[in-house]
């Protein structure tokens, strides 16, 4: 199975910077999505129903393109973890963000997912990319081999690796700055989030009570009741008011700021695991150069051959892991200053609606006296 879509192509059929996930449909248990793209003709769209395990079939294809050098020294476009109808408190708590309003949050981490595939230099020539995104049958369905890429990151000697001193200082400089930035961006996330949440809280506390002031507004032709009921009026207004507006700034925080602090969280730790498998690769080297050395005659040729190849295999994983932590650097940032640009707008143009209606609310309680 692996094989018939390891060929690569030139170019997508399709436009790779649009692809849109539109919504995710409930099918008992089971999510599934729906992948627009537009053709590179010009001649209409391609609209495929895709499950995680379609989205994970095309993830496990890009791992597994053992053939192509130095493959494993690119940062993977992360794949959110998988999305669950009626999660339970653990999976809701791993997809944080992503698991709000609706799976629209979990939408926009999936097409970013697709689209920052389909800008990639290497992974985009993969055909399975183009199968994905074009074929009317779902790929998921067909069994596909776990690679290597599964198994390192579940080493046993994987603390070990970690913590290896590199002979690179480039590349130690970076996984000092990754192990930093990785525990600091989840922490951001997850504080950022706990913003949200509350915020979610606040504004169903104020539809209650703006239900709640309703039932005080009495019948009747006392003129003080009539003077209450009307003031409870009012204020039931204006707690509707604090409800909607709480309601757009929390939306605001997650669609903005929330989703890209998420995905901040997750490209970091795929940095990480590139990093970590370099190093992996360079403990592998040094263990061949130390048995070339220790090699008794008979086994020397063989063993050369073996630290050459090691060695051919490591200089192109780093050439391609610079080239690629050089580009991460650039979109990164730019993903975040966007987001953070985007929330600023949306939460001034809030907070100007929401003064704009709180002086109506207190015009009327003028006119009330």
């Amino acid at each position: 199975m692996m094989e018939e879509v390891k060929d690569v192509s030139p170019t997508l059929s399709v436009h790779g910077h649009n692809i849109k996930v539109t919504e995710a449909l409930k099918d008992g248990d089971t999510l599934t999505f729906l992948v627009v793209s537009q053709k590179l003709s010009g001649t209409g769209e391609y609209h495929v129903a895709r499950t995680y395990d379609d989205f994970e079939w095309l993830q496990q294809h890009l791992f597994s393109q053992e053939d192509v050098p130095g493959i494993q020294g690119v940062i993977f476009p992360p794949l959110p973890a998988k999305a669950q109808v009626n999660a339970s408190a653990k999976v809701l708590k791993q997809l944080g963000f992503l698991a709000l309003e609706e799976w629209q949050p979990y939408c926009k981490a999936l097409e970013a997912f697709l689209r920052q595939i389909a800008a990639h230099s290497i992974l985009s020539k993969n055909k399975a990319v183009e199968i994905f995104l074009t074929s009317s049958d779902p790929p998921g369905r067909q069994r596909i081999k776990k690679n290597i890429f599964n198994r390192l990151s579940q080493a046993v000697e994987g603390m070990r690796k970690e913590g290896h001193k590199d002979v690179d200082d480039f590349f130690q400089t970076e996984r000092d700055h990754n192990l930093l930035l990785t525990g600091c961006t989840k922490t951001a996330a997850e504080k950022f989030l706990d913003v949200v949440l509350t915020e979610q809280k606040i504004a169903v506390a104020c539809g209650h009570f703006s239900a709640a002031l309703h039932l005080c507004v009495e019948p009747g032709e006392d003129p003080d009741k009539q003077a209450f009921s009307k003031a409870c009026v009012k204020l039931s207004e204006v707690f509707d008011s604090m409800k909607k507006n709480m309601t757009s700034v929390a939306e605001n925080n997650l669609n903005t700021l929330g989703l890209g602090l998420d995905l901040e969280s997750r490209y970091q730790e795929a940095e990480k695991e590139m990093l970590f498998r370099r190093t992996c690769k360079l403990v592998e080297l040094e263990a061949a150069r130390k048995n070339a050395e220790k090699a008794k005659p008979v086994k020397k040729a063989a063993m050369e051959e073996v630290k050459k190849a090691a060695e051919t295999e490591f200089e192109h994983i780093c050439g391609v892991a610079k080239q690629e932590i050089a580009h991460f650097h650039g979109v990164r940032v730019e993903l975040l200053r966007q987001s953070l640009v985007e929330w600023c707008e949306k939460q001034l143009l809030t907070a100007k609606e929401n003064a704009d209606q709180f002086n109506q609310h207190l015009q009327a309680f003028r006119g009330l006296a």
